[in-house]
């Protein structure tokens, strides 16, 4: 008798234990049911009557939208096949700005489309095949029926850009202000420079009024920072003023906790204290010297700065937020200083006007006739906050859209009609 014995070979273990695995046809046809999903969840949004839709989070937050790259991230989507139409609508929305929902619809009946073909065993790549062969007859075909744009007339231009930004907002929103928002958003591009930073259009937002009482300006506008004692005694308004800009703390610090310093005298005790209130008071004196009325800080400007500079007819906020500081910058001139010396008269900013005005129940600084302008603020009005964070949303597609449309030479008709024309082109071919 023999003993026969059979060597197993070791299992070799690719995917930690727990993981799920799966493939084939099944796999494929759940990942297109899921996808078909998500472009349901956003199919009523689409277009001029389409419905706008309530999401609450699990922080109890209510967003008021139709906006389907909006609703896509605020959904807690977990399907890894889903989220790629989630991050297709991110992607629309960071290099167009507009036609997010029209995306994620377009993908899902694709899909749609494909899975007869999928259930029947056709193989992925030929069906991938005849989607990139469509497109390309498709994209060829709409380049042959766009409109060049006439960037030589001023006139033709402006009216093609409002033209294209009331199509981005007719199913938005606001549809019903779309005309008074077309004007403020194609201004708002315009007034930027030849590489049209978003970043450079301000968006701040004021609870009361209505719609059309918000405002464009030609300048910049931020919220006033929180300011002490003495601010009220400042001036509120200048003309043909000088501003410094500064990321400079003015105000007297705090010891640290537990901090020790060992003096033998009152007298030195004294002196250090003259020490701290001369480095503050040298600090006022340049920035006093300097002929500037205005002084912007991103970091604190505390109450005896405050004080100093009531006294000498001047104006100070201190807290001011980074991008508020930099977009003054980029409107006014100048530059941000670290330090207080060798402030010359180069580095200081300079507007036409500056004042402090009541907007709703809010100040707001304002700086206009600006010699470099190429930033502008618009300040968005309504009567609920949902209403204007959804406006904000609207008013950022129609900009999207106007920069995009300077940026490129050609356009195509609107409201998905260029879609129609490439599907049934497409089918026209395939006859």
């Amino acid at each position: 008798m023999f003993d026969f014995i059979v060597l197993q070979q070791p299992q070799i273990i690719l995917l930690k234990e727990g993981t799920d695995s799966s493939q084939g046809v099944p796999q494929i046809v759940s990942n297109i049911n899921a996808c078909q999903a998500i472009a349901d969840a956003v199919r009523t949004t689409l277009g001029p009557r389409g419905m706008d839709k309530l999401i609450i989070n699990d922080q109890g937050k209510a967003t008021i939208s139709n906006d389907g790259a909006t609703i896509l991230k605020i959904l807690d989507i977990v399907h890894p096949a889903a989220k790629t139409l989630v991050d297709i609508a991110k992607s629309q929305d960071a290099e167009v700005g507009d036609g997010t929902t029209s995306v994620t619809l377009l993908a899902g009946e694709f899909l749609k489309e494909a899975k007869p073909f999928i259930e029947e065993a056709v193989h992925p790549q030929i069906i991938i095949k005849a989607f990139r062969k469509a497109a390309t007859e498709a994209v060829k075909k709409i380049k042959e029926i766009s409109v060049r744009i006439n960037k030589s007339d001023p006139k033709e231009m402006r009216q093609l850009l409002e033209k294209c930004a009331a199509t981005s907002l007719s199913s938005k929103l606001v549809a019903h202000q779309k005309d008074f928002f077309t004007k403020m958003v194609v201004d708002a591009v315009m007034l930027l420079d030849e590489l049209l930073p978003l970043n450079m259009i301000g968006v701040k937002k004021v609870t009361g009024g209505g719609l059309e009482d918000s405002v464009l300006i030609a300048g910049v506008a931020f919220k006033k920072t929180f300011s002490y004692a003495g601010f009220e005694m400042q001036p509120k308004k200048y003309t043909k003023l000088k501003i410094a800009l500064l990321n400079i703390e003015l105000e007297l610090k705090a010891e640290r906790d537990n901090a020790e310093v060992r003096v033998d005298s009152v007298e030195e005790y004294q002196s250090i204290v003259d020490a701290e209130w001369k480095i503050l008071y040298d600090k006022l004196d340049i920035l006093h010297k300097s002929g500037a009325k205005v002084i912007l800080s991103k970091l604190p400007i505390g109450d005896v700065a405050t004080q100093y500079f009531a006294d000498r007819d001047m104006f100070c906020a201190g807290r001011v937020v980074e991008e508020d500081l930099k977009r003054t910058m980029k409107a006014c001139g100048g530059s941000i200083q670290t330090t207080v010396q060798n402030l010359s008269p180069d580095v200081l900013g300079s507007c036409e006007t500056f004042e402090e005005i009541q907007i709703g129940g809010e100040r707001y600084n304002l700086f206009t006739g600006c010699p470099q302008a190429r930033t502008c603020t618009i300040i968005l009005r309504g009567g609920a906050e949902q209403f204007i964070e959804e406006t904000e949303r609207s008013l950022h597609d129609a900009i999207m859209i106007v920069r995009r449309t300077m940026k490129n030479d050609a356009v195509v008709a609107g409201e998905k009609a260029y879609d129609i024309f490439g599907l049934v082109f497409s089918h026209s071919r395939v006859q």
